[in-house]
C-alpha cells in the first residue's frame, strides 16, 4: 500500500522516491516507505486548505469531534501490539517501552476527545443591557506538524489529537527514520471516519517534505519538535508569512540531588533519568548536580550500577536499554564524549561501543558517566541526546540553582531533597517548564509541556491575554519516592 495520504487517498510520491527503514538494533530491513518531496507537500497543504475552508470538520460540533477522537483511542488500543512492534523496529527501543508509549498515546486521544466536548469561550459583563459580549475560541486553520524519531507516535499524538479536537486540518511530516506508526495512525483516522483532506501525511526528509510547511502561506501554524538548530531555521522560514509557531527544542536538564535526599530512590531515578531509551529523550536528566557532602558516595553508586546496564535489541527480554537511532547519531555522541574528555571531564564508565555477539550490526553505545564537569564545558552546555551523564558539584542551594539555570535550555529538571521548604524554594527559582520533586520523567496530559529560554515556546493564550507574557510551570511532587528497578 502507498504511504502518502493526501485528500483522503493513499498514493506514492510524485517522483517515486522511496527510503529503506532499517532497525537500529541489528540493521535488518523493516520496510521500504514512499518518500514525499516538496511538490507532494504542497499538494497536501492544498488539500488541508480546502478541507478547512469548505469542508465540514471545522464546523463539526465539539461533541462529534470528541466522539471521533474517542473512537480513534479505541482503535489504537485494539492495535496496541502492532503499533508497539512497529515503534520498536523503527527506533530499536525495547518492546516493553514501546508498549508503555502506546498506552500514553491512547490516553492522549481520550483526554483530548473528552476536552473537545467542553463548551469553549466565556461571556463578558460589559454593564450594558444592550450588548452581548462573548469570547469564543476558533480553530487556527491548517497546521503543519513535524515530529521527531525518539517517541514517534507519542509526539505525533501530542500534536494531532489537540489539532483535531480544536477543529483544525493538518499535514503531518513524521521523521524519515521512523514513519511506520504515523502511517498506521493515519489509517486509523480514516477508519474512524475523519473527512477527506483533514489529515494528510507526507513521510520524508525535512529539507524536502518538511520545509514547505514553514514557508507556505496557506499553512497557519507550524509545530515542530526536534533540534535547536533546525528549530531556528524553521522559525526564520515561518517569519515570512508570520504564521503561528510552536517549538519544543530539547533541553540540557538538571537533576539536582541534595545531601538529605532519599539515597536509593535518587540513585535509581538518576539512572532512569538519563539511560532510559539510551538517553534519546528531550527531558533526559543528562546533568547530575550533587551536593559536595554526598558526591563521592552517590556517584560511585551510579557508576557501579551504570556498568551493569544490559544493552540489547527490541525483543531481548534481558535488555534494559537499546541502541542509538543511527550510525551518524552514534558518531555525534562519540565526538561529544571526546570533547568532554579534552576539556577535563573524568571518565568514570562507558565512553565507547560495547563488544561481543549481537552488537556489531547495531548502533550501541555504553552508558557513560563523565565526572568533575563544570558549567563552562561544552558537554554541560550542549545536548548529546545519548546515554551520557555529566556530573557537577555544588555546595549551597543558591549555587545549585545558578548551575542548573546556566544553559540556553529550560525544558525540565528535578530536585531531590527531604526538606519540603527547600524543594519548594528551588522549584520556584528554576527557569524550567517542568520541575519534578523527588521524581523524574512522569507527565500527565492535563499539564502543559514546554520550556523556557531556547527549549521552545508556543502555548494557548489565557482568557485575560496575560499568558503571552507569562511562562507556565508544572511542579510534580512525589510524596513517596521509591526505586522503580529499571536498571537493577
Amino acid at each position: 500500500m502507498p504511504d502518502l495520504f493526501i485528500d483522503g487517498t493513499w498514493r506514492g510520491a510524485l517522483d517515486e522516491r522511496t527510503r529503506e527503514i532499517r532497525c537500529p538494533a541489528d540493521g535488518s530491513l523493516v520496510g521500504v516507505v514512499d518518500e514525499a518531496g516538496g511538490k507532494d507537500t504542497v499538494e497536501a497543504v492544498a488539500a488541508a486548505r480546502r478541507a478547512f475552508d469548505t469542508g465540514p470538520w471545522p464546523r463539526t460540533p465539539g461533541t462529534e469531534r470528541g466522539d471521533l477522537l474517542l473512537r480513534v483511542a479505541g482503535l489504537l488500543a485494539r492495535d496496541k501490539d502492532a503499533l508497539a512492534r512497529a515503534e520498536s523496529l523503527d527506533t530499536g527501543k525495547r518492546l516493553v517501552e514501546s508498549a508503555y508509549d502506546i498506552d500514553d498515546v491512547v490516553d492522549c486521544f481520550r483526554y483530548f476527545g473528552r476536552l473537545a466536548a467542553s463548551e469553549p469561550g466565556r461571556v463578558i459583563d460589559t454593564g450594558r443591557p444592550d450588548v452581548d459580549s462573548r469570547v469564543v475560541h476558533e480553530p487556527v486553520g491548517v497546521c503543519g506538524l513535524i515530529t521527531p524519531w525518539n517517541y514517534p507516535l507519542l509526539q505525533t499524538a501530542w500534536k494531532v489529537a489537540p489539532a483535531l479536537a480544536a477543529g483544525n486540518t493538518f499535514v503531518l511530516k513524521p521523521s524519515e527514520l521512523t514513519p511506520h506508526s504515523a502511517i498506521h495512525l493515519v489509517r486509523l483516522l480514516a477508519e474512524a471516519g475523519l473527512p477527506p483532506g483533514v489529515a494528510n501525511l507526507v513521510p520524508g526528509a525535512g529539507p524536502e517534505a518538511g520545509a514547505p510547511l514553514a514557508e507556505h502561506p496557506d499553512v497557519d501554524l507550524v509545530s515542530f519538535t526536534g533540534g535547536l538548530r533546525t528549530g531556528r531555521r524553521l522559525m526564520a522560514a515561518a517569519a515570512g508569512t508570520v504564521k503561528k509557531v510552536a517549538l519544543e527544542l530539547g533541553g540540557k536538564n538538571p537533576n539536582i540531588v541534595f545531601a538529605d535526599a532519599g539515597f536509593e530512590a535518587a540513585v535509581d531515578m538518576a539512572l532512569t533519568a538519563v539511560f532510559l531509551h539510551s538517553g534519546q529523550v528531550c527531558s533526559a536528566g543528562a546533568r547530575l548536580l550533587v551536593e559536595d557532602a554526598l558526591h563521592d558516595r552517590f556517584v560511585d553508586e551510579v557508576v557501579r550500577r551504570a556498568r551493569g546496564i544490559r544493552l540489547g535489541g527490541p525483543f531481548d527480554e534481558r535488555a534494559q536499554t537499546g541502541p542509538l537511532i543511527s550510525a551518524a547519531h552514534r558518531a555525534g555522541v562519540e565526538a561529544y564524549v571526546a570533547r568532554g574528555l579534552a576539556e577535563g571531564a573524568v571518565l568514570r564508565c562507558g565512553g565507547g561501543r560495547p563488544s561481543g555477539p549481537g552488537y556489531d550490526e547495531g548502533f550501541y553505545y555504553l552508558p557513560t558517566v563523565l565526572d568533575e564537569c563544570t558549567s563552562g564545558m561544552s558537554v554541560v552546555q550542549e545536548e548529546s541526546f545519548g546515554p551520557v551523564l555529566t556530573v557537577e558539584r555544588f555546595s549551597t542551594e543558591g549555587e545549585a540553582v545558578r548551575l542548573a539555570d546556566d544553559t540556553v535550555y529550560g525544558l525540565a529538571g528535578a530536585v531531590w531533597t527531604g526538606d519540603e521548604a527547600r524543594a519548594a524554594r528551588v522549584a520556584g527559582r528554576l527557569r524550567l517548564g517542568t520541575v519534578w520533586i523527588n521524581d523524574y520523567h512522569p507527565y500527565v496530559p492535563q499539564a502543559e509541556w514546554g520550556g523556557y529560554k531556547q527549549s521552545g515556546f508556543g502555548r494557548e493564550l489565557g482568557p485575560a491575554g496575560l499568558a503571552e507574557y507569562r511562562e507556565t510551570k508544572h511542579i510534580w511532587r512525589n510524596t513517596a519516592p521509591a526505586p522503580q528497578g529499571w536498571f537493577d
